[in-house]
């Protein structure tokens, strides 16, 4: 029987959440996940800051874990190990002798994790005891002799493959890739079912644990076997505790029934540059990643000292149980490499089969390059992708490559030495698909250059930029290499990581030929970016544009993949289940037609849920006129007209009278408020502001961001009597450093004011190009808009507008004792399809004022209702 004939029920509440009862929103979300995962869905979740979000999605998601253990446990003893015709009591003994088997199998595996628990803390006892003594670094020795062998490429790709199929190639590479013995290589090591949790950065991705330390996952080490969760769950809380029970009843002393929070094998992933714990690697100049590669290699004798020799597994196996005896984030990973002396960034590699959650940032997750890498295999898993307002624009920048004709020009002449130099010592297939990529290199480079010169003729009325399609690109490039399979060469760069070779040998040659030789470091190899390039020409020739730019006497060319999902669409049909969680994801909408137009209605669900504050303690106002009864209406225009603007100042010094603690007011560009700032400064807005105030600026520079956030914090807190100083406001902009991951709760944003629509730039390229593949899309798939409708591209201009206002809003109301005044300020807000787009939890209690005085009032009366909570 398959394990998926038995379908588990939505449980009717959940023993492990931490607060018992749970808000009502906070279940409905966990049971949404739940049946989501469960059915194999897609899902967009919506659930505003101080929700609890993150630890409901945690208790959901392993809720299903623990209940499809044991659905596969249940599908283990079910599998018929003897004939139909055997006797009853031979087949009840054959599964008893079964189920023995399995609880002996999971014995021995926890003693071995309680044993890496105990050794782990051994090493923690010695590193405390120990000094550590700074690693020295050293210099490699400048050698007068170049061993011309090192740079040859590897013998073991010579095998070609070009008529294989990719199914062919894949195993062929799983295969090439255990016999190689790389450091994390897992082998035929097993694997579980998994919940892979990404965010987009470490900072966001280090509030996971502590919030997986908070769930009540029972663990029974003595005293017998615990029920399964889904049985717990129609107990009474005295029935889920075992050991409560027994006492209640007198049945057993509760010093020898002790139960204990269950540990997770968890895993978190990160990049060398966090996990690198060489310190001689990490002293020298240049790339770490390039420099982690060299020292892997480990050719007379300089392989890195924490990686243990080829054919000693014991170290690595030893720090790859205690990564999974306990939760560890990126800094308790490194420590625990450092103690045992063993590479972390291999070992929570090593980890990733046996682990049942792992925590990992967007573009380990998002590349397929890099999972493949990892060792990352989302079938049948379930990925969690947390603040995923962000996943359009990171897999639209995963997708872009970016490259100068300088870079062009150093691939071009690093392969060409590289030829010359090596030709008769090259196969015949080393040397074909390097004379293929000679060509490739030099038609760009013929291109960019006549680009650039007819751009420069004074007959010219070519503009500044010009985008190709790919098509239009290659045929540019000549016959000669038109009928080179792009996919072909990149797969071979791949394979023999011969770009590395070629980068290596031409830095050598150049820095011998200096009088006095200095090593460079090791850098990045050009050549991975027209990897990178290639790639993506050879697979999207209608999603994808080349925008050729002149920068000063350079071309500088991109290339952007159109269709973001693309690059996630491998993941969603690879996944079991796949949940895209934020704050805040409004409009949704624009998630949908971007990412998951190809799935079935079936396969696709949303929930947004209310938030856990009264509606007492927040305000929406939509103002639409100045004190002075001025319309207001910030378009590109307006926000440089000294009256609109002036009007705008008037506003702010009102506001700043009535509203207690921090004002955050955000702007819709950096031009409009340092346009505004001027102003205000010369006409003495600035100084008025102050009087009541302390003026804060968001910063341009990202340095001055934290000083700026820890000064207005102790501004906006202070509180002196009302005729006096009084608290702060902070001037940014949307989209922009603080408008996104920052928490202004409290004090610090007792209003948010949005001042106008922050749509994008039309006369970009990179968005021209965007909204016309939107139109087009839209007219392929044989949609009808209702008369009167908007396009696609318009659309899909408004979405990206209101995501950041939207963005914007949420820094506000950060947990459920807050209270602050949200104020849009543009009339434009009024309109039903703007307004529309507003998270759903503030969408439908929003006031429009039409006078200045309106707003006013609302503010007052806001604000007196809360005073009372105030120390001044």
């Amino acid at each position: 029987m398959d394990n998926d004939d038995l379908v588990l029920p939505t449980p009717v509440n959940f023993p492990a959440f931490p607060y018992d009862p749970p808000y009502w929103i906070q279940m409905d979300l966990m049971s949404h996940v739940y049946t989501s995962i469960e059915k194999r869905q897609v899902t967009i979740v919506e659930s505003p800051t101080g929700t609890g979000k993150t630890l409901s999605l945690l208790c959901s998601s392993l809720s299903w874990l623990v209940d499809e253990k044991d659905r596969a446990r249940k599908g283990q003893l079910s599998q018929p190990s003897l004939s139909s015709t055997a006797p009853s009591w031979v087949a009840a003994q054959a599964l008893d002798i079964r189920k023995r088997e399995l609880e002996a199998e999971d014995k021995e595996y926890e003693e071995r994790l309680a044993k890496a628990r105990k050794t782990e803390a051994h090493f923690r006892i010695l590193a405390r005891a120990r000094v550590t003594k700074k690693q020295r670094v050293t210099v490699d020795p400048v050698q007068g002799h170049v061993d011309e062998d090192a740079y040859l490429p590897d013998d073991d790709c010579e095998n070609n493959q070009d008529n294989f199929s990719p199914a062919v190639r894949a195993l062929m590479a799983k295969v090439d890739k255990n016999n190689k013995r790389d450091p994390a290589s897992q082998g035929d090591e097993p694997s579980c079912t998994k919940i892979y949790y990404a965010s987009r950065t470490h900072s966001q991705l280090s509030q996971v644990l502590p919030e997986l330390t908070k769930l009540k996952f029972k663990h029974l080490a003595l005293g017998g076997a615990v029920p399964d969760e889904s049985t717990m769950r129609n107990m009474s809380r005295v029935d889920r505790d075992p050991c409560q029970k027994k006492r209640t009843f007198g049945d057993v002393d509760g010093d020898k029934c002790e139960v204990d929070q269950r540990q997770w094998r968890t895993v978190s992933l990160g990049s060398r540059k966090q996990l690198c714990i060489n310190e001689d690697a990490r002293s020298r100049p240049g790339d770490i990643d390039e420099k982690c590669r060299e020292l892997l290699e480990g050719k007379k004798n300089t392989r890195c000292q924490y990686l243990p020799p080829v054919g000693d597994e014991s170290r690595m196996l030893d720090l790859r149980d205690q990564i999974l005896a306990s939760p560890k984030d990126i800094e308790d990973l490194a420590t625990s490499g450092k103690n045992i002396q063993t590479c972390p960034y291999y070992g929570s590699r090593r980890a990733i089969p046996q682990a049942e959650l792992i925590t990992l940032p967007y573009n380990l997750l998002l590349q397929k390059t890099a999972r493949d890498t990892l060792g990352i295999d989302l079938t049948n898993q379930v990925v969690i992708i947390d603040e995923a307002h962000n996943l359009i624009p990171t897999l639209l920048s995963l997708s872009s490559v970016r490259l100068t004709s300088s870079t062009l020009s150093t691939s071009l002449k690093q392969v060409s030495v590289y030829y010359q130099k090596f030709r008769n010592r090259l196969s015949a297939m080393h040397a074909l698909h390097l004379k293929r990529l000679l060509n490739f290199l030099d038609a760009f480079q013929r291109v960019a250059m006549d680009w650039m010169a007819q751009k420069l003729s004074a007959k010219s009325k070519r503009q500044d930029t010009e985008v190709m399609t790919v098509p239009d690109f290659i045929h540019k490039l000549g016959r000669k290499v038109e009928g080179i399979n792009l996919l072909e060469i990149e797969s071979y760069l791949k394979r023999s990581k011969i770009a590395r070779k070629i980068s290596r040998y031409a830095v050598d040659v150049s820095e011998g030929e200096k009088p006095e030789r200095q090593s460079s470091g090791v850098a990045t190899p050009p050549l991975h970016t027209i990897e990178a390039l290639m790639l993506g020409l050879a697979g999207a020739s209608e999603d994808g544009r080349l925008i050729f730019s002149a920068v000063g006497d350079a071309v500088e060319i991109k290339y952007q993949l159109l269709n973001p999902s693309a690059l996630f669409r491998d993941v969603v049909e690879s996944a079991r289940s796949v949940v895209l969680a934020g704050g805040t994801m409004s409009p949704i909408s624009a998630v949908v037609s971007e990412l998951f137009t190809y799935l079935p209605p079936n396969r696709l669900t949303t929930f947004s849920c209310g938030h856990i504050i009264p509606a007492s303690s927040v305000q929406t106002l939509l103002l639409t006129k100045g004190p002075s009864g001025l319309d207001l209406e910030f378009k590109f225009a307006q926000q440089s007209n000294p009256q609109v603007v002036s009007e705008l100042g008037q506003i702010i010094l009102n506001f700043c009278n009535v509203v207690p603690g921090g004002i955050v007011i955000f702007f819709p560009s950096y031009a409009s408020l340092n346009f505004a700032r001027e102003a205000w400064s010369q006409s003495g807005l600035l100084d008025k502001f102050n009087v009541k105030k302390k003026v804060f600026l968001e910063p341009q520079e990202s340095s001055g961001v934290e000083m700026i956030l820890r000064e207005y914090a102790t501004a906006a807190k202070t509180h002196m009597p009302l005729d006096k100083k009084t608290g702060a406001v902070l001037f940014a902009v949307v989209g922009a450093k603080l408008s996104e991951g920052l928490n202004f709760s409290d004090d610090l944003a007792r209003a948010v004011v949005v001042i106008g629509l922050p749509f994008a730039n039309k006369n970009s390229p990179e968005l021209q190009e965007r909204m016309r593949y939107a139109n087009q899309t839209e007219v392929r798939s044989g949609i009808r808009r209702p008369v009167g409708g908007k396009d696609a591209a318009t659309e899909m201009y408004e979405n990206m507008c209101m995501s950041a206002v939207n963005q914007s809003i949420g820094r506000a109301i950060r947990h459920r004792g807050d209270w602050a005044s949200l104020v849009l300020i543009d009339r434009r807000f009024t309109l039903p399809a703007i307004r529309g787009k507003l998270p759903q939890w503030l969408r439908d209690d929003v006031a429009v004022c039409e006078t200045f005085g309106q707003v006013m009032k609302h503010l007052g009366n806001f604000y007196r209702e809360k005073r009372q909570r105030i120390v001044y």
